[in-house]
Order: structure tokens, then sequence, then C-alpha cells
């Protein structure tokens, strides 16, 4: 699925949320009793609490797995972010003591445009 808004993938979601919650109400509320019939057991009070003690241990559960997948992640995050970091300021201060200073862009005059500091050549892909 694309996800555009023509396709019918915003009604299909949204059918998928309306019989779900259809489905968790039906769970929990008591239906009322046919006419000649009693009426059925409904979903007792300890029921509903382990329920919702199931959904909040999946929740705590997923979001515990989340927690790790990043926190075992972040040093490598950070060192690349301290790489890019470090070649970016050798860079710079290189570009001083060793290329030509590039502060203001020249003029070409044959051409009349505005040259790069580095060479035309290595523009072109």
């Amino acid at each position: 699925m694309t996800g555009t808004a023509g396709d019918g993938c915003g009604e299909h979601y949204s059918r998928l949320i309306r019989e779900l919650c259809a489905l968790l109400l039906t769970i929990i509320s008591p239906t009322p009793a046919a006419p000649g019939r009693p009426a059925p057991a409904g979903m007792s009070p300890a029921a509903a609490a382990s329920m919702l003690l199931g959904a909040s241990m999946a929740l705590m559960l997923c979001g515990s797995v989340t927690f790790a997948i990043g926190f075992l992640l972040m040093p490598w995050v950070a060192g690349i972010a301290l790489l890019f970091g470090f070649a970016g300021a050798v860079s710079t201060l290189s570009s001083g003591f060793f290329g030509k200073d590039a502060a203001l862009p020249c003029k070409d005059a044959t051409r009349g445009q505005i040259c790069s500091p580095i060479g035309s050549d290595m523009l072109v892909a």
C-alpha cells in the first residue's frame, strides 16, 4: 500500500479501527438479555483488570525493547556525529592553511560567471 489519498488506505484503516473498537466494546460491555433467556454473564471486573494488565505489560515490553535498541545504538550515533564534526573542523582549518581563501566568490572574466573555490571540473559528475 502506497498511502496515497485516492487508493482507499484511509478507509481500510478506519474500518479496521471500527472493528477493533466493536470487538472491545463487545468484550467489555454486557449485552442486554433476550426475552425468555437468562442474561449472559458479562466480563467480570477481574477479567477486565487482567486484560488491561496484559495490554499494559505488552506496551511496557515493546517500550523496553525500543529503549534497549536506542540505548545500544546511541554510542554509534554519537561517535559518527563526533567523527563528522572532527572532519568538518579539520576541513575548515586546513582550507585556511593550504587552500585559497574562499570567503568571497570570484568572478570568472572569460565566462562572466561566478566560479567555485574548488575546480569546476570537480563539480561535474
